[in-house]
């Protein structure tokens, strides 16, 4: 910690405003590299070190109890590396996950979370060699051992034409059994439009009651679709048609129902996948122009415009997703780390189809070895 006003001595009880939580001072230490040196007491402009604080983590401000003054939060810069994590021994997970919080709370630049889309833990970094610190304290620290890889591009899936299909759901293992039918359509909405649900069962063919297990099992289809597991988007789903038993029907039977008719109607649809397009800024020393434009193009980038900003030229494109990996250390590289990449999510668009095709088989490949 460093002090900014007053002092600290052993046996302090001081307020920390940013948790609302009181601690008292222990041992105080001056660092100098490997080495500790106690002492009773600091003063303003000192850098310290305190042990066994209950509950202070980086960024907090501790002041004199009864003082409510909290010194502005640090701002970091965002990550400009990402990759997926994964511990390499069966059960490492807990482990893990563990550890790299325990790490996050002291390391506030960089970021650990679970990505829900894509399915994988992401670890984001400043670069390569926060990167390799940040793993070497894991395995030093905590005993886990993590394999890296690139994240997954996290498509998006949806289709170009209408079709229509039918399924029933009826399974019998004695006593009562499970029946629902379920037909519908599907057609394609404008991009960016969104999933919408339409309820045309007439003459209770389907009766009402059942009608959100039918809309329930639909949206969850939507979170894995039958290209490459990728979120289906901008599509319409019209139930027109069923069946039910008096008996044997209820909302699992329907959810069920409902969720294989829109996967064996969405594969006749014309499906196709959306990639995610970035928007990046970049801002290099004029020496440096061609060189980066010429990369961007090679990574099926688009210049949308350049200019000036002083000594420095701002070069504006739009990149797939799939190919900016790494590139902050690229960029670091050809500018003598004088580039600057923020990138913004701006569009979806799809996918050529011999690239899809490759995707999809991947994708199988990936689910077969799962299993």
């Amino acid at each position: 910690m460093r002090l900014y006003a007053g002092t600290l001595s052993h046996g302090d009880e001081v307020s920390n405003v940013t948790r609302h939580k009181t601690e008292r001072i222990g041992q105080i230490f001056e660092i100098n590299g490997h080495e500790r040196q106690e002492v009773k007491s600091a003063s303003a402009g000192d850098i310290v070190a305190l042990v066994k604080l209950k509950d202070t983590h980086t960024g907090n401000t501790l002041c004199t109890k009864g003082t409510d003054l909290q010194l502005p939060a640090d701002i970091f810069p965002e990550p400009l590396i990402r990759v997926t994590v994964a511990p390499r021994e069966k059960g490492g997970e807990e482990r893990m996950v563990s550890g790299l919080q325990q790490l996050r709370e002291e390391d506030l630049s960089f970021q650990f979370l679970f990505d829900g889309e894509i399915r994988q833990s992401v670890l984001a970094a400043q670069g390569d060699l926060h990167l390799e610190t940040i793993l070497k304290r894991l395995r030093d620290r905590f005993h886990s051992e993590v394999e890296i890889n690139t994240p997954r591009i996290p498509y998006r899936e949806t289709i170009r034409g209408r079709a229509e299909s039918s399924y029933r759901h009826k399974k019998q293992s004695g006593g009562r059994g499970q029946f629902g039918e379920v037909s519908l359509r599907i057609e394609p909405r404008e991009r960016g439009a969104g999933f919408e649900f339409r309820n045309e069962v007439v003459g209770g063919r389907i009766p009402t009651n059942f009608i959100p297990a039918v809309e329930k099992g639909l949206q969850e289809s939507l979170d894995q679709g039958p290209i490459c597991n990728s979120q289906v988007v901008d599509v319409a789903v019209t139930v027109h048609d069923g069946k039910h038993h008096a008996v044997d029907s209820d909302e699992v039977s329907f959810k069920i129902a409902a969720s294989h008719a829109f996967r064996d109607a969405f594969v006749k649809a014309k499906p196709t996948l959306l990639k995610p397009i970035h928007r990046v800024r970049i801002t290099v020393p004029q020496e440096f122009l061609g060189d980066v434009m010429g990369d961007l193009t090679s990574r099926r980038g688009r210049i949308t415009g350049t200019g000036a900003d002083g000594h420095f030229q701002v070069i504006e494109a739009e990149v797939p997703l799939a190919e900016m990996d790494r590139y902050a250390t690229r960029l670091r590289s050809m500018s003598q780390g004088k580039g600057l990449p923020p990138m913004i999510l701006e569009r979806y668009e799809e996918v050529p189809a011999d690239v899809q095709s490759r995707i999809t088989e991947a994708a199988a490949s990936e689910k077969a070895h799962a299993a």
